[in-house]
């Protein structure tokens, strides 16, 4: 039986690498910073066009992000966004992280279907809005967005 699985595995795998590069494959298959976090100084929540919704949270002092932090609802592509997008964000300043767009994403993303390619937007609006709220937080300690959560 477990051949079998193994089998279907390397299948699905081997198709998937005719459409995606290693790195889609390997944040499909390994995603990184998804979870939640209590204490960021930085948050966004927002909701796709289509489905799917994104939060992204940020830890960092005051010019260099630390961390980010997300969550969907959204299906595998946004997944893949959201762990790709902060993998990037991390180690940038605040300055740097919203250099990073729905057309990078795009390109580092590679062949999606069409109706995918929202997810990528998502996910870079989402970051954009967590650093508006990571440098109001910074300015305004108790204001931001994050302090409800």
């Amino acid at each position: 039986m477990s051949t079998n699985l193994e089998e279907l595995k390397e299948l699905i795998l081997t198709y998937a690498r005719d459409i995606h590069s290693d790195m889609v494959i390997d944040h499909a298959i390994s995603s990184r910073n998804l979870g939640v976090v209590q204490d960021a100084d930085g948050y966004a929540r927002i909701a796709g066009f289509y489905s799917g919704t994104m939060e992204t949270w940020l830890k960092g002092n005051t010019y260099i992000i630390a961390g980010a932090i997300f969550i969907t609802d959204g299906y595998g592509t946004s997944v893949v966004s959201g762990s790709i997008t902060t993998e990037i964000a991390e180690d940038k300043t605040n300055g740097e992280s919203p250099k990073i767009t729905h057309c990078n994403m795009l390109g580092v993303l590679g062949v999606l279907p069409d109706e995918s390619k929202h997810s990528a937007l998502l996910t870079t609006n989402t970051l954009k809005a967590a650093i508006r709220d990571y440098i109001t937080t910074k300015r305004e300690p108790g204001k931001g967005a994050n302090q409800k959560y």
